[in-house]
């Protein structure tokens, strides 16, 4: 859902507290290891075919697997309240029932056959997790009304301004324990690898400290934390949110912040994460889309590649693309209503194509591979560094400017005759100068 307030207790009696002091582990867990040169599309089932169906959306996974998409991260799959619904069909993350398929979608047996699909073709598959919260008619509320908040009238209490959803006590240890069980349901019941958690940053630590160790018994499942508070990492999840360097990014785009700001944020993040935590990388996603219009609002026509790019080749990034970026639809989707997309045009397929290939054959780009700033021209609008790992390098020059920039690399060891990725052929990198296109973007590979 969408980020309203970072960091910030729900202020009600009862509400959930982070647990930042806890004396959790400074380092997070071993990732499974096909997620180091990873990448995530985010599937919006309802608006991503006419039918609006995970039998529709089958049809597009060949399609998503050329294009080189590893892992499929489903917006939440559970029926959908209808007390409080906003607009015709209401927001995926007010669920009444979470050991239940939403009908809108179809049934537990589709999601189970599309499940054995999608690891058919290799690729890995997530699905949203509401934690928070319920919709405001979830069965808890009248089975175990202890499982809820209470507001100043003795009534289960809304969570945030969300009108349509209900705040979960996570003082509640049945509750806390009901919800491992439905979350354990999903990953024995239909072999899922992992999930993204919605607003896992109002949920305290010692309920994460519980819960991954749970799951991970069951099958070493991929957590990512919808949030960028350290103690999330702390806690047992393999990857956040980078929300700092996300707005940056945007003020970047902006022309309202230099380039060398993006240093501020990664090196604010190197202080703030134990080593290791992959960051989930974006130019869009459902909220940004639906409330920011990102990334055509956002990262408009040109603007857009070279963040991309920046998305799917920085450290510690693990990249995401939403469902139809690769067209692109440049549109904000309505998110409590259909408003189905279409695929004819497919305009940067190719583009995350070859962002993928290389992020999956090269080290280089592993989340864990080294990084190394580079100056090669006005830093104020050029962003350029070194990503290396097991004798691999790969080299990026961004140009994040509406004005064309001189380029000049002066470091020896990247000079030669490296392997253009874009124009899929090596070619001679000297230390003469050279320029680059307004919003343009350089990527070699070495060692190919």
């Amino acid at each position: 859902m969408k980020k309203i307030f970072l960091g910030l207790l729900l202020a009600l009696s009862g509400a959930a507290t982070h647990g930042q002091k806890s004396s959790a582990p400074t380092t997070p867990p071993q990732h499974p290891a096909w997620s180091l040169q990873g990448n995530i599309y985010e599937v919006n089932v309802r608006q991503y075919t006419p039918e609006g169906t995970l039998n529709a959306f089958a049809k597009h996974l060949d399609r998503l697997k050329a294009m080189g998409v590893q892992t499929l991260w489903f917006m939440p799959l559970n029926p959908i309240s209808k007390t409080d619904r906003k607009g015709s069909l209401g927001s995926y993350y007010a669920v009444a029932d979470y050991t239940a398929v939403n009908p809108e979608f179809g049934t537990l047996a589709d999601w189970q056959r599309l499940v054995k699909e999608i690891h058919k073709r290799g690729m890995k598959v997530l699905i949203d997790w509401v934690p928070n919260h319920t919709g405001a008619d979830h069965r808890w509320l009248t089975q175990h009304p202890e499982f809820f908040v209470k507001d100043k009238e003795g009534k289960p209490a809304v969570a945030f301004d969300w009108a349509d959803v209900r705040q979960l006590d996570f003082r509640n240890q049945a509750m806390q324990d009901s919800m491992i069980a439905a979350m354990r349901y999903w990953v024995t019941k239909t072999d899922i690898d992992g999930f993204r958690c919605d607003v896992a940053w109002n949920v305290p630590a010692t309920f994460w400290q519980k819960c991954i160790p749970q799951l991970k018994q069951v099958k070493n499942v991929y957590m990512l934390a919808e949030g960028d508070s350290a103690y999330l990492p702390r806690s047992g999840f393999d990857s956040v949110y980078p929300w700092h360097m996300f707005k940056k990014m945007v003020q970047v785009a902006k022309g309202q912040r230099p380039a060398t700001s993006l240093d501020s944020v990664y090196q604010e993040q190197l202080r703030l994460y134990p080593k290791g935590t992959q960051q989930l990388y974006f130019t869009s996603n459902h909220d940004e889309n639906s409330w920011n219009q990102s990334d055509f609002g956002t990262f408009p026509g040109p603007v857009h590649a070279p963040f991309a790019v920046f998305s799917q080749t920085m450290a510690d990034a693990l990249p995401l693309v939403y469902s139809g970026q690769e067209e692109p639809v440049l549109r904000a989707l309505k998110f409590f209503d259909r408003d189905p997309m279409s695929f004819q045009k497919l305009q940067r397929a190719t583009f995350y194509k070859t962002l993928h290939a290389l992020r999956q054959r090269t080290p280089a780009l592993a989340s864990d591979a080294a990084f190394r700033k580079l100056s090669v021209g006005d830093d104020r609008a050029v962003y350029a560094y070194v990503r290396e790992k097991a004798g691999r390098r790969v080299l990026v020059i961004l140009n994040l400017s509406a004005q064309p920039q001189t380029i000049t690399v002066k470091d020896k060891t990247l000079l030669g005759k490296p392997y253009n990725v874009f124009m899929g052929t090596a070619e001679p990198l000297t230390s003469k100068p050279w320029q680059v296109e307004p919003w343009g973007y350089v990527v070699y590979e070495y060692g190919k």
